[in-house]
Formats: C-alpha cells, structure tokens, sequence
C-alpha cells in the first residue's frame, strides 16, 4: 500500500473519528471550567476572588507529584531477549540551509561507536552553501535530484536532493529510499555523543514491541549575556521536561520523543503514512497516530525514552527566535490536540485516553490561566486589595519554593535516569531557578498565547531560523568537541 494511502486511513485529519460523548464531555468541562474560575474575581473577596491562580498552583502542583510518585517506583525494563539479533539502523537527518550546523553533525555520526548502516542527509532544497559542503568535506559527487548519491569517503553516507517541501515531506522521501529495520531521525543541528546509536539500537533489538524510542537531549546555547540565560532557563526546562517523559513512559502514556533524536521501527512509520506534511510539531503527531494505530487495531506498540542516549541541541539564540519556537510548539500542540480529540476518555487506548489525554486536554488552557492569574495579581494590587494579594502572594512563595524543590530533585532524577550525566556542568542549581518565575515563565506562558493567537487565526507556519555560528567542527575521523 502506498504511502500516502496508509496515511489517509491513520490520518485523523484526513479520516476523522467520531469523538464519544465522554470526549465533548472533559473539552466542555476544560472550556467552562476557566470562566467559573474568572468569574471568582467579581464575586468573591480574600483569596478566593484570585481562584484561578489558585487552580493553576493546584495543578501544577499535581503534576509535580505524579512526576515525582512515577519516578522514584520501581519499574521493570523489558529483559535483553534480542529475538531478532541486531536489526538494522538508519539515520535521516533532514536539512535545508543548513550547511553551518551539518558538519557537527555529520561528524558526531561518523564517530559512533557503533556506526550507522546508514545516513541519509534529506537535503530539503538548500540553496545555502550545503551541496559545496557535501561534495568538497564529505566526497560526494553532484547528486541528481530525487535519488541518493553516495560519498566516496564513507560508505554509510547518501545525500537525497529534494525540492523544497518541509521537514515532514523530506523525511517521507527518504522513508521510502531507506530500508534498515530502525529510522533514526536526527536534526541537522544535533550532535550524538558516540554512544547514542548503540544504545538505540540495542533498546529495539530487546524490546519487539517498542516501535518509536527517544533519545536525552541537552539544549547548547553559544552566546553570552542575556541570551546565555535564556539558554540555562531552556537546560533547566528539558531536564524537567526529561525526567516528565520517564514518568509518563513508566505510566505506559509517553506522547512526545523529540524529532530531534527519535528513533523509528520503519515498519509502524510505514503502516501509518509516515509523517504528517501539515503538521507543525510532526514529531508529536506521529506518537499520537501510532498509540490511534495500535488502539484501533489491539497492537501492544511501545513508546520509551532510552536515557542512555544522548545528543546535544543548538537552543535559539535571542528572544524572537525563542518566542517564535514556542509559538510553533503550542500552536502544533493545539492543532494535534484538536485532531486527536476523540481519543479523549476512549478506553481503547488504555491509560494514554482515560488518564493522560485528559490531562493534555486541560494543558491547553494553561499559558491562559497563568497569564491571567498575573495580571489579576497586578490589577489587585493596583486597586489596594492587599486581601486578594497578601494570601495570594504567599500561595505564590509556596509554588516557586516547590519549584525550586522540584528542580534539584529533577536533576538528580535526571543523573539517574541518564547513567550519572550531568546536564548542567555544575552540581547544583545556581540563581535560574530563582529568577525564572519572573521571567523565563512569562516568556514561555507569553510564547504560549501567541501559539493561541496562530491557532485561532490559521496563521500556522514555520518561521525561519537563523544560525548565529559556522560550525567549525573537526573533519570525519576525529572525535567532535560535543
């Protein structure tokens, strides 16, 4: 069957399911709940007229237990059975101008320990300086358009010409011209450290059912001052992050592996289409069709994060990139929530549709219920009402105390989880913490809400990013700086 065939069937964009009553149930009670809560604001006074700041501590509260609860239980792993012996493995890294990130990481590729069977660089219409950079550092000849050219220097590297057609539709391609048993997909701003494609492939050849597993990644932020700040806020966030996916992975709900460092069994990928072409965070959409996928059709497939494997992210540089990322993660989260919807309370798809789709449910609202708790806050105290803005200050002191709990708790976690690495380069938090109520949290919420705004106006797109460096990474055959 065709891919885009398969896809139409898995799609639920393009083959929408009826939502059961229990669905339009949760949306409707996450809808109203936000209005009763505002609504508090005219017809209380204490603390209770700020009850939607008191909701959302609640909450976020809540979700720091269950992390917390998820992670120090005890779970079993699957046992190494290897029943299939060493399944192959492919990378795709997908790239369009990218010839300053490249080089990075091509060469950390090129120096795993355990070396890819291949490497497919889906050249998404580069007009930069990629096709030099290939042919002069890597041995390529001139690729003819639409079919893999190989590189004279390494046996394992393909470069596949495309016209320019996003992320989603280059990986496709390449889907379709690699045929190892494993896809990893690594972005061309991703460095692996050298041990990352073993403990990939080792964690599909134990586990049959696992058919999409995510790499550790760590944010690289190259600049000083006020952006390199932003770049620890962003370290901090993807250890909590991190830690969060174990949790929900030993729960047996993982929705998300970041694309950035996710591998594939290609045989699911294929029997679901692929990769959604519209989608804005394509690699938190293809989790949700392959849980669709084996709900619909009682396959036991597996999700995990492999917390030995680990790569390296460049972090956006500056606020506008930053704003700008974060409006095309919520505006996508929002736009595969909306597709997926039906899945909501559906008791085919176990505790992912009873337990944490419900959740994800409530999630949109979130950057709208801390946007508004600040600025009922600072209207209060505007208007001299120190009853609201006393008791309400102090629920906030015990919410950034927990924070800050939570955060060297969540980087021991993460030492744990990840064979003792060390996101940080420091053993324990410095100021960030401390500061990132005020701050990083305003900037995330505020990118949030323009997320919003995209979602509701249609204006769904991918900005353009910029590299504020020239990778001068060292030449195949030594090992990368990471």
């Amino acid at each position: 069957m065709p891919l885009s065939d398969a896809f139409v069937r898995a799609s639920p964009r393009l083959t929408p399911r009826r939502a059961a009553l229990g669905s339009h149930a949760i949306y409707l009670a996450v809808a109203l709940l936000f209005p009763l809560t505002l609504a508090c604001a005219f017809l209380f006074t204490g603390v209770f007229a700020w009850m939607v700041g008191i909701v959302y501590i609640l909450y976020e509260l809540a979700l720091m237990a269950f992390v917390v609860s998820q992670t120090l239980r005890r779970h079993s792993l699957p046992a190494s059975r290897e029943p299939y012996g060493r399944p192959t493995l492919g990378v795709i890294v997908a790239a369009h101008d990218e010839a300053a990130a490249l080089p990075r990481t091509l060469d950390a590729l090129l120096q795993q320990d355990d070396l890819p069977d291949l490497i497919l660089i889906a050249d998404d219409g580069s007009t930069d300086g990629t096709a030099r950079l290939l042919i002069e550092r890597y041995g390529f000849e001139s690729a003819a358009a639409g079919s893999p050219g190989k590189s004279i220097d390494h046996s394992c590297l393909r470069w596949l010409r495309l016209p320019h057609a996003g992320k989603a539709a280059a990986l496709n391609a390449a889907l379709l011209r690699a045929d190892t048993e494993i896809i990893l997909t690594v972005d061309a701003d991703t460095e692996l450290e050298p041990g990352a494609i073993a403990a990939l492939r080792t964690a599909f050849a134990n586990e049959p059912e696992l058919v999409a597993g995510g790499g550790v990644i760590v944010p690289v932020c190259r600049e000083r001052g006020i952006s390199s700040l932003l770049g620890r806020f962003q370290t901090y966030e993807y250890v909590r992050n991190i830690v969060g996916r174990f949790a929900w992975m030993h729960a047996g709900t993982l929705l998300l592996v970041s694309g950035a460092f996710a591998g594939f069994r290609r045989d699911a990928l294929i029997a679901i289409g692929g990769f959604d072409t519209n989608a804005l965070v394509e690699d938190y959409e293809v989790i949700h069709r392959l849980h669709r996928y084996a709900g619909e059709h009682g396959l036991v497939w597996r999700v995990r994060v492999v917390g030995a494997a680990l790569a390296r992210t460049e972090a956006p540089h500056g606020l506008i990139s930053f704003l700008r990322q974060r409006r095309r993660w919520y505006a996508g989260f929002l736009q595969t929530q909306g597709w997926n919807r039906d899945m909501t309370g559906d008791g085919r798809f176990g505790r992912l549709g009873t337990g944490l789709l419900p959740v994800k449910a409530a999630d949109t609202l979130q950057p709208i219920y801390w946007l508004t708790s600040a600025g009922l806050l600072v209207i209060f105290a505007a208007r001299g009402r120190m009853d609201v803005v006393m008791p309400a200050l102090a629920l906030v002191a015990v919410k950034i105390a927990a924070d800050i709990a939570f955060n060297r708790w969540a980087i021991s976690a993460y030492r744990r989880l990840t064979d003792d690495r060390d996101p940080l380069g420091f053993p324990v938090p410095d100021i960030a913490p401390l500061l990132e109520p005020f701050s990083f949290q305003l900037l995330r919420r505020s990118g949030a809400a323009w997320g919003w705004l995209a979602f509701l106006s249609g204006e769904l797109r991918w900005g353009k990013r910029s590299r504020i460096f020239v990778a001068e990474a060292p030449r195949a055959g030594r090992v990368p700086e990471l």
